[in-house]
Parts: structure tokens; C-alpha cells; sequence
């Protein structure tokens, strides 16, 4: 099989992650690597045997695919040069800055006739895998993505950087449209907005609260959905999948509450999960790296010339979607009237102190 030439550019947190990967697929030429700080593209081009580049350029004839891991706000403009050049791409979440360049780079890739793929990389996750494989119909769903401040992305806010993978997700379990978007935000470092809530109302009648927040101490991302087929959990951290469903008994006849007498009602306690509720465990941490299957993902549809998991359509989708929430965001009234403070940058004054100086002694509970 003959080797695919590819490339990677912005090798920083996560792009040295995928220079890696590349660099020990044995079908696949590791050409280069690119960043705009030199000693950074050196150091991983070194440690990965290639050579380093401080711009696209130089390669845009010289490799048969590229991953575009570069800051969001460089998306579009790197990516649209390799795909003008007919070089497939797979551009990292979020695809662009606006629908407009989302849309652009479409049409180029429809053009040249090479896949464009998008790099929402929790369509790879083995529990999320697995819930697409049963038949559910969400009708409410949450979803919680919360993380420690990192110091990184800051050219966009946690809507672009953390909620719109849910978005994603939301999409392909419930599909659209999405007929109402009511969200609240606020900004605490002064920059773009860093945590977010979102009400999501279906034309399907399906109802989502999304919440992202990137100033959390501890890791968080979950997701619970609510079906009449029963209740499915995903633990994105751990990969795991909870899956609970009523029994057929249940389903035929319901449970008649009004009929149980003490002794009863006690028996239904000890035997809600098992008799009356099915529940079901599903462990996906064994089933390898997922970032490792969304770039073997790619380089099959390179290949092969198939439509990606997450082509350019569905990262349009989820950037579009984002947008509706940052504009309800942007405009929300927090004292419900219009010449007050609105916005994610216009919070209303403190009351006061939630605690005393003097308590800071005292133990810490966690943050939410």
C-alpha cells in the first residue's frame, strides 16, 4: 500500500498529539510538521523524525492530506489553501469563526472532490459509539462539559471551545431543526464568555440544557438522555455507558402504586433496579485511543474518497447552532429589563461577600 504523505499544522497541545499518531502509522509519511514558533515546530519534528516549517506554504504540494490544528481564528485560512490545492482536510473543532467560512470551505472541498472532515472528536468515543447503535428517541437531555482553566483557546469562548461539542452530539442523536435557543453567560477574565447555559427546544419537541464552563477545578462531561425507551448516562472522562430500561412487565401493565400495601412498596424498593428497571453497564476505556480512530477514520476516507463521521456539513451544523447561542447569550437581560446589564460582560453589581476572609481558614468544599 503506498504510504500517504501528510502534514500537521500548529503542532502545539493537541497537534503534537496528532503529529505523533501520524508519525507510527506504518501506511502513512509523517513530511512535516508547522507552527509559528520555531523552536516548537523543531523540538516535534525532531522527536518525530520529519522536518519543521514555520508556514504551510512550503507543503501545500507536498503531502496528500493534512490535519489543520492551528488556533481557531486560522481555521479557515489554512485550511481553504490546501483544499484550493485539492489536499483533503481535517480541520479541528470548531471548523471556523463563522458560518460563512464553514460554508466556504465546503465548497471547496466539493470542488476539488476531496473529504473534509472536522475533528468533534466525541463521535469516537466508544460509549456515545455504542448509544448510536440502540433505539432511542431523546425527549430531554443534559449535558454538562466543565473543565480547569487551561490558559489555551483563548481566542474563543467556551461555546466555540467546549459547548459546541455537545452541540455536535445533540444534533446527531436528536437530528433538527432546533426551533427556540434561550442561553446565559458570563465572562470572569474579562474576555470571551467562560461558562454558559443553554436551552435547546427541538422542532421534535425534544428539550436539551447544555452547560460548558471552563473555570471548573475538576473535570466534568456528561451526558443523560431521556427517552421512551428508557435512560441512557455517558461519562465522556471514564467511556463509559449506562443504559437502564423498564422491564417488559413494566412496559405491559406499568406499576400499580395505588394497590401496593407496606409490605409491598418495601419489596419495590429492593427490587426497582433488577425486576422492575434493567439496567445495563457498558465499559469503552479497553477499546483504544479515540483520537487515534478519528485520524485512521480520515486517512480511510483519504483513501477510499468516503464521506467522513464528521464531514464539513455537520462541523457547519454545530458552528451554526453555536452562533444562535452566542447571539441569545450576548442579548440576555439579567434583571429581565432591557436598560440593565446584558451580556456575558454586563454582570449586575455583587450583593456582597458569599464568606469572610476569616472563613478562608476554615475547609474548602469543592467547586462546582
Amino acid at each position: 500500500m503506498t504510504r500517504l504523505r501528510t502534514a500537521v499544522i500548529g503542532v502545539g497541545h493537541l497537534g503534537q498529539h496528532h503529529a505523533r499518531i501520524l508519525a507510527h502509522l506504518p501506511d502513512v509519511e509523517l513530511v512535516g510538521v508547522v507552527d509559528s514558533n520555531p523552536e516548537q515546530a523543531r523540538l516535534i519534528a525532531e522527536r518525530f523524525h520529519t522536518r519543521a516549517y514555520t508556514h504551510y506554504a512550503a507543503l501545500l504540494r507536498q503531502v496528500d492530506a493534512v490535519h489543520v490544528v492551528t488556533p481557531t481564528i486560522y481555521h479557515h485560512e489554512v485550511a481553504a489553501a490546501f483544499l484550493e490545492a485539492g489536499v483533503p482536510v481535517l480541520v479541528e473543532k470548531p471548523m471556523c469563526r463563522t458560518v460563512a467560512e464553514a460554508d466556504h470551505l465546503i465548497a471547496l472541498a466539493e470542488r476539488a472532490g476531496v473529504p473534509l472532515q472536522v475533528g468533534h472528536i466525541e463521535r469516537f468515543n466508544p460509549a456515545f459509539e455504542e448509544l448510536l447503535r440502540r433505539p432511542i428517541r431523546p425527549k430531554f437531555i443534559e449535558a454538562e462539559r466543565h473543565g480547569p482553566f487551561t490558559g489555551r483557546s483563548t481566542d474563543i469562548g467556551a461555546v466555540l471551545d467546549l459547548m459546541i461539542h455537545d452541540l455536535d452530539l445533540l444534533l446527531t442523536l436528536v437530528g433538527g431543526p432546533v426551533a427556540r435557543v434561550a442561553a446565559v453567560g458570563a465572562s470572569v477574565f474579562g474576555g470571551h464568555e467562560d461558562m454558559v447555559n443553554a436551552r435547546l427546544e427541538f422542532a421534535n419537541g425534544c428539550i436539551a440544557h447544555v452547560t460548558a464552563s471552563r473555570i471548573t477545578r475538576h473535570p466534568k462531561r456528561r451526558l443523560r438522555v431521556w427517552a421512551p425507551e428508557g435512560y441512557a448516562g455517558i461519562d465522556f472522562v471514564t467511556r463509559k455507558l449506562l443504559l437502564v430500561q423498564p422491564s417488559e412487565e413494566v412496559r405491559r401493565w406499568g406499576i400499580p402504586l395505588d394497590r401496593l400495601d407496606g409490605s409491598a412498596r418495601a419489596r419495590l424498593r429492593e427490587e426497582l433496579f433488577g425486576r422492575y428497571l434493567q439496567v445495563l453497564h457498558l465499559d469503552g476505556d479497553r477499546k483504544g485511543d479515540m483520537l487515534t480512530a478519528e485520524i485512521v477514520h480520515f486517512l480511510e476516507c483519504v483513501r477510499t474518497g468516503r464521506r467522513p463521521r464528521v464531514s464539513g456539513y455537520d462541523g457547519r451544523q454545530a458552528l451554526a447552532l453555536a452562533e444562535r447561542v452566542l447571539e441569545s447569550l450576548r442579548t440576555h437581560a439579567w434583571e429581565g429589563r432591557a436598560d440593565g446589564p446584558v451580556g456575558p460582560h454586563q454582570l449586575p453589581p455583587p450583593a456582597g461577600y458569599l464568606f469572610t476572609p476569616a472563613q478562608l481558614a476554615c475547609p474548602q468544599a469543592d467547586a462546582a
